[in-house]
C-alpha cells in the first residue's frame, strides 16, 4: 500500500512588494506567550503551517529530509526555551536574542549559528529611517526567526513560496530568502533616500525653499549615517554564510550563485550609500553657497540705491543753503537742480545697470 499523499498546502497570501497583516500567535501554550509562525518542509514542499512550536519535534522525527522556520515576536529567554534545549542553542546565543541593540554579526556555535541583521525602512514623510532588529538561529534543520520589532513576515513568506524550486537545498533556502528580504528592504530605503535627495536637487535654487532644503538634507544625512551602521556589516555577514564549512554548510552547492548575488547587492547598497551621502552633503554645501550668493546680490543691490539716492541728498542739500548761490529763489534754479539729480542718479543707475548690479 502506497503511503498517502500529504496534504496541499496552499502558499500563504502576501506581496513581496507590499505589507501585509501582523503576524498572529498559532498556539495558546505558555512558553510561547509571544506570537508564532511555524511551518514544516518535507520531501521538496512545503507540508504543513501553523502547527504549534511544541510539536517541532515530532514533526522532524518523521523524516530525516524535513526542516522547519520558527519564527518568534518579541520573546524573552522563556520562551526561547521551548527551541532552546530541542536544537541545542547556546546561551550566550539566546541572550543576544532576548537584548535589543546587538550589532549586526554572525557567530558561529558548536550545534548552529547565530545573526543579528537590522531590518530597515524609510518614512519619506520625515525622512527617517527605522529600524526593526531581527536575529535568527540557523541549525541543520531549522531556521529560528526572532523579531524584537514589527517587520512583514507575510513579504518574506511570499518570497518563499515564489522560490518552490529552491526548496530541495534544505534551511539554506529559508536562510537565502530571509536574507535576500533584508537587504533588498535597505536597498529599498536608499533608493527612496535617492528620490528625495533628487527632490532637494530640483528646490535647490528656489529662496524660497531654503530653510527646506537646510533641513531635510540634515535629515537625509542623518539617515544615510544610520542606514551605513547597519548595512556596512552585512557584506562580512552574507560572507560568513556562504562560506562553506564542515560544521554549517548554509550555502549548498546550487544556492552559492543566489547568495553571491545577495552579496552583490550589499556591496551595491553599501556603494549606494556612500554615494547620496556625497550627494546630500555636497546639496548642503551647495545651498550654503547659494544662501552666501543671495546675500551678495542683496548687499549689492543695497548698496546701488544707496549711491543713487545719494546724488538727490547731495544735490538738495546744496540749494538748500542759506547763501546765495547762482539760481537763488529763482525758478531755473529748481529745474537745474532738478535737472541735476535726474542726470546724476540716472547716469549711476546705467552704470551700475551695465555691471549687472542692478
Amino acid at each position: 500500500m502506497s503511503d498517502p499523499e500529504p496534504p496541499r498546502v496552499e502558499p500563504a497570501p502576501g506581496d513581496p512588494q507590499q505589507p501585509g497583516p501582523a503576524a498572529a500567535s498559532v498556539t495558546e501554550a505558555t512558553p510561547p506567550r509571544c506570537p508564532t509562525r511555524t511551518r514544516l518542509y518535507r520531501g521538496g514542499a512545503l507540508v504543513s503551517e501553523g502547527f504549534p512550536a511544541e510539536e517541532i519535534s515530532d514533526h522532524l522525527a518523521v523524516d530525516d529530509g524535513s526542516f522547519v522556520w520558527l519564527d518568534l515576536f518579541d520573546p524573552d529567554a522563556a520562551d526561547l526555551s521551548i527551541v532552546t534545549n530541542e536544537f541545542g542553542l547556546h546561551p550566550l546565543a539566546v541572550e543576544d536574542a532576548v537584548q535589543d541593540h546587538q550589532r549586526s554579526k554572525l557567530d558561529r556555535y558548536r550545534t548552529h549559528l547565530f545573526a543579528n541583521l537590522y531590518a530597515v525602512r524609510f518614512d519619506p514623510a520625515t525622512d527617517e529611517v527605522g529600524t526593526s532588529e531581527l536575529s535568527a538561529f540557523i541549525t541543520g534543520r531549522a531556521l529560528i526567526t526572532v523579531r524584537k520589532a514589527d517587520w512583514d513576515v507575510d513579504a518574506l513568506v511570499a518570497r518563499w513560496d515564489a522560490e518552490q524550486d529552491l526548496v530541495g537545498s534544505g534551511v539554506g533556502f529559508l536562510v537565502h530568502g530571509f536574507i535576500d528580504a533584508v537587504v533588498d528592504g535597505q536597498y529599498q530605503a536608499v533608493e527612496q533616500i535617492s528620490d528625495a535627495s533628487e527632490e532637494l536637487e530640483d528646490a535647490m535654487f528656489d529662496a524660497r525653499r531654503r530653510q527646506e532644503i537646510r533641513r531635510r538634507g540634515f535629515e537625509l544625512r542623518k539617515s544615510l549615517g544610520r542606514l551605513r551602521r547597519v548595512v556596512a556589516p552585512m557584506r562580512e555577514v552574507v560572507v560568513r554564510l556562504a562560506r562553506a564549512d564542515e560544521d554549517h554548510h548554509v550555502a549548498a552547492d546550487r544556492l552559492g550563485p543566489y547568495f553571491q548575488d545577495v552579496q552583490d547587492h550589499v556591496v551595491q547598497t553599501t556603494d549606494a550609500i556612500e554615494a547620496q551621502h556625497e550627494l546630500v552633503s555636497s546639496i548642503l554645501d551647495t545651498n550654503q553657497n547659494e544662501q552666501g550668493n543671495d546675500l551678495n546680490e542683496i548687499t549689492k543691490k543695497l548698496a546701488s540705491w544707496a549711491a543713487i539716492i545719494a546724488v538727490p541728498t547731495a544735490v538738495t542739500g546744496f540749494y538748500g543753503q542759506n547763501v546765495p548761490y547762482p539760481g537763488f529763489s529763482k525758478e531755473w534754479g529748481f529745474a537745474t537742480s532738478c535737472g541735476v539729480i535726474v542726470a546724476l542718479g540716472g547716469g549711476i543707475w546705467l552704470a551700475l545697470r551695465r555691471r549687472g548690479w542692478l
